[in-house]
């Protein structure tokens, strides 16, 4: 695959001053690497990236070759966190990155289904194994679509969206992404202006084909036992489902002792630069040092 070029990784600076001049970081989604390079540049020993996506695991490989042994890539889901870092051999780590949701590459490579934006197989899995997009869409009953819907997306019209979709799939199966779309866009009240009709119908989707949440809820306490004490957790998030399960972790994690009591967002200038960065929230969190006998 090309290096994409358009990569831009969100809260870069933020990022780097929270876990510069830490040994050992942890990238839990490493995608293009582009936090990855930025923590390897600011002097991090060694960066261990985990990603299940084996297109984003080849790219941030290709892309920071230079900087040989320091960076390792590992093969594997969030859910598997402590195990994967565990076999590298390296011990505790001085940090742990999530950067959350779906990547620039994964949005702008248009056969992966993720965007509305491009005609493409309804896929929208990071990884290669389990159920597609094409199989929520087509074996969900009208009810479970509907939750998928609301609760994952937050989407009001999420009983109209449902209901059209199961009477179109009656017709024929429901492949592509450009179908789906143009369900979504039928079954809402038309909008003069704003983001895409079925820009929230799309994530509801994702999130269940790859059960984020759950991935998410997994990892976090596997996170928190990889941190030597002093060590730190940093975790972008880009909607309020990521954002709310992770703020109660950490407030209520008993190892761990939150460093930003509200979340840091991007800057007018990072938002106006990057579009992708306007939702993100970045919060953090210290491994609490055990007290001296």
């Amino acid at each position: 695959m090309p290096e994409n070029e358009s990569h831009v990784p969100v809260l870069v600076t933020e990022v780097v001053e929270l876990l510069e001049g830490r040994s050992i970081v942890v990238d839990a989604t490493v995608g293009a690497g582009g936090h990855a390079e930025a923590l390897l540049e600011a002097g991090v020993e060694t960066v261990v990236a985990v990603d299940r996506d084996p297109a984003a695991r080849e790219l941030a490989a290709t892309r920071l070759r230079r900087f040989g042994t320091r960076f390792r890539t590992v093969d594997e889901r969030f859910s598997r966190l402590a195990e994967a870092v565990r076999g590298t051999g390296l011990g505790e780590v001085g940090g742990v990155l999530y950067d959350l949701g779906v990547s620039s590459m994964q949005l702008d490579t248009a056969d992966r289904g993720f965007s509305y934006r491009a005609d493409a197989p309804l896929d929208m899995r990071m990884g290669g194994d389990g159920p597609t997009a094409r199989d929520v869409v087509n074996s969900c009953s009208e009810e479970e679509l509907a939750r998928i819907i609301y609760e994952n997306g937050g989407e009001r019209f999420s009983r109209r969206i449902a209901a059209a979709i199961v009477r179109a799939r009656r017709r024929e199966p429901i492949e592509t992404t450009s179908q789906l779309a143009a369900i979504v866009a039928g079954a809402v009240p038309r909008r003069r202006s704003g983001p895409h009709p079925a820009r929230r119908t799309f994530q509801a989707i994702r999130i269940e084909v790859n059960d984020e949440l759950g991935e998410l809820a997994a990892s976090l306490p596997q996170a928190a036992s990889l941190l030597e004490p002093g060590g730190r957790i940093a975790v972008i998030s880009y909607h309020s489902l990521e954002d709310r399960l992770v703020k109660r972790f950490l407030a209520g994690s008993e190892s761990l002792e939150p460093v930003t009591k509200k979340p840091i967002r991007p800057s007018a200038a990072e938002a106006a630069r990057n579009p992708r960065a306007r939702s993100a929230k970045l919060r953090a969190a210290d491994r609490i040092r055990e007290e001296a006998a």
